[in-house]
């Protein structure tokens, strides 16, 4: 019996092993989303935080915190990165559906969506 032979019998049940956790624990890590359903209507990337608001209500938590990043110049529709350092400022939305929904997280980079994040299940107000 040669070593390939004897290493290949090892990895199949390897494999399938990895496989299993993978679906087994893939819905404990949080994921991302496109949209966002509130109601009938949707909340995609690049809403404005006052839209946000305005069809999601009032958010459960938000934080707030400031990057710093090269200044975007938009010429002829392109964007280019200019010289100058500038504050953005970074809000994360959670909204809170209740025990039997998963929480949802909105993130806005200099009031716009810039991501949508699903998190795990939400919790009983107190």
């Amino acid at each position: 019996m040669s070593l390939s032979n004897s290493t290949s019998g090892l990895r199949s049940p390897w494999c399938a092993s990895l496989i299993l956790a993978s679906l087994l624990f893939a819905p404990l890590v949080p994921g991302h989303a496109d949209g966002m359903r509130c109601g009938s209507k949707v909340i995609r990337t690049g809403d404005t935080r006052s839209a946000v608001s305005a069809i999601c209500g009032e958010p459960a938590d938000v934080q707030t915190k400031s990057v710093f990043r090269r200044q975007r110049v938009l010429v002829g529709g392109r964007v280019f990165l200019g010289e100058d350092v500038v504050e953005v400022p970074v809000e994360v939305w959670t909204y809170n559906f209740g025990p039997s929904k998963l929480l949802r997280r909105i993130r806005f980079v200099d009031g716009l969506v810039d991501e949508i994040e699903t998190g795990g299940y939400g919790y009983r107000e107190p």
